[in-house]
C-alpha cells in the first residue's frame, strides 16, 4: 500500500518540478521583457524596482543578457545611461541589486573594462559591496587584459575615456581581488600604475598589500611597501598593519629584521603601540636573543611601555644565563625607576 503511495507521488513530482522550471523560465522572461522595455522608454529609474520586485533566486539567468545583441559601443552607452541616473536615486543603496546584476553581466562579457571599473566605482560609492564572486572575476578580467601589450597606468586611465575618473575605492578593490586570487605581485604593480594614472594611493591601498604579504610571510616585500608608504608617500601605517608586518617577520624568526622595522617606523615619527613592542620583545625572547631583548627593552621604556612582569622576569633570567647580569642590572633599574 505505502509503495503504491510512493509511486503516484513520483508522476506528482515530476510535474511540480516541471511547473517550477516554466514558472521560473516565465519570470525570467517577464523581468528581462520589462528591463528591456524601460531601456527603450529611458525610464531606468525604474528598473532597481523591476529587480528588487522578484527574489534573488530568481534572477538567473542574468536580467541584462540581451544586451548581448547590441553592438559594444551601443551597449556600454545603454550602461552608462542608467548608470547616471542613479546618480540623485535615494538611498544611494537602493539600486544595489542592479548595480550588482551589470557588474557580472560586464565582467562575463568578451571585453569588460574599463566598462566594469566604471559600475564598479558607482557601487561602492553608493555604499554598497559587491558579491563575493566579484573578486575572481574581477581578478580573471584583469589578468586577461593584462596579456595585452599595455601598462597598467594606461589600462587605469581608460576610465577618463568614458567620463568616469579613477579613484582609490576603485584600485583599492582591484588589489584586493588580485590578493583574493594570490596575485600579490600584480596587486603591487597595480599600486605602483595607481601612481602614474595619476590617483595617489591611501592608507588602504598599502594596508592591503601589506596585510596580503604579512599573511603570506613575504618579508622583504613586507618591508619595501612600508618604507615606501612611510618615506615616499608619506603616510602612516595604522597599528593593525604595524603588527601584523612585525607578526610575519617574528613567524619566520628574522628577529633583526621586526628590530630594524621597529627602529625605522620610530625614526620617521611614526606612533607604534604597546602591542607591537610587546611582541616584538616576545620574540626576541623566544629565539634567546637577551641582549638585543635587552637593548630594545630600554628603548621601549624610553616610550613609556613597560613589559608585563612574566615578559620582565623571563629578560633579567635570560640576561644573567648568559653572563649579561650587568645589563641585566641595569635593566631591572630601569623598571624600579619606572614603579613597576
Amino acid at each position: 500500500m505505502a509503495t503504491k503511495k510512493i509511486c503516484s507521488l513520483i508522476p506528482f513530482r515530476g510535474y511540480f518540478l516541471q511547473f517550477t522550471l516554466l514558472h521560473s523560465a516565465s519570470s525570467s522572461r517577464l523581468l528581462e521583457e520589462s528591463i528591456r522595455a524601460a531601456i527603450e522608454a529611458k525610464t531606468y529609474e525604474q528598473i532597481p524596482d523591476l529587480l528588487s520586485a522578484v527574489k534573488d533566486s530568481c534572477i538567473n539567468p542574468n536580467p541584462f543578457s540581451f544586451l548581448s545583441k547590441f553592438p559594444e559601443n551601443h551597449r556600454a552607452h545603454i550602461i552608462d545611461d542608467i548608470l547616471q541616473s542613479f546618480t540623485c536615486t535615494r538611498p544611494r543603496s537602493r539600486p544595489r541589486i542592479t548595480y550588482s546584476c551589470l557588474l557580472s553581466y560586464t565582467l562575463e562579457s568578451p571585453n569588460p573594462l574599463p566598462l566594469a571599473l566604471a559600475i564598479l566605482q558607482r557601487t561602492l560609492r553608493s555604499g554598497c559591496l559587491p558579491v563575493p564572486q566579484t573578486y575572481l572575476l574581477l581578478s580573471n578580467a584583469w589578468i586577461k587584459r593584462r596579456k595585452r601589450p599595455e601598462s597598467i597606468s594606461s589600462i587605469l586611465q581608460e576610465m577618463l575615456s568614458i567620463g568616469y575618473s579613477l579613484d582609490c575605492g576603485t584600485c583599492n578593490y582591484l588589489i584586493l581581488s588580485l590578493c583574493k586570487v594570490d596575485q600579490m605581485n600584480e596587486a603591487v604593480k597595480v599600486l605602483k600604475g595607481m601612481c602614474r594614472a595619476g590617483c595617489i594611493p591611501n592608507l588602504d591601498s598599502y594596508g592591503t598589500i601589506i596585510g596580503e604579504l604579512s599573511e603570506c610571510r613575504m618579508i622583504n616585500e613586507v618591508a619595501e611597501m612600508v618604507k615606501e608608504m612611510v618615506s615616499t608617500q608619506g603616510l602612516f601605517p595604522r597599528q593593525e598593519i604595524v603588527v601584523k608586518a612585525l607578526a610575519a617577520m617574528l613567524a619566520n624568526r628574522d628577529i633583526w629584521r621586526a628590530v630594524e622595522m621597529i627602529e625605522f617606523l620610530e625614526s620617521e615619527d611614526v606612533h607604534i603601540g604597546f602591542e607591537g613592542y610587546e611582541l616584538v620583545l616576545e620574540g626576541c625572547l623566544e629565539c634567546r636573543q637577551f641582549v638585543l631583548a635587552g637593548k630594545f627593552v630600554m628603548q621601549m621604556t624610553e616610550r613609556g611601555f613597560i613589559p608585563y612582569i612574566r615578559l620582565r622576569q623571563k629578560l633579567v633570567e635570560g640576561l644573567v644565563s648568559v653572563g649579561e647580569s650587568e645589563l641585566a642590572s641595569v635593566v631591572r633599574q630601569r623598571f624600579l625607576q619606572l614603579k613597576s
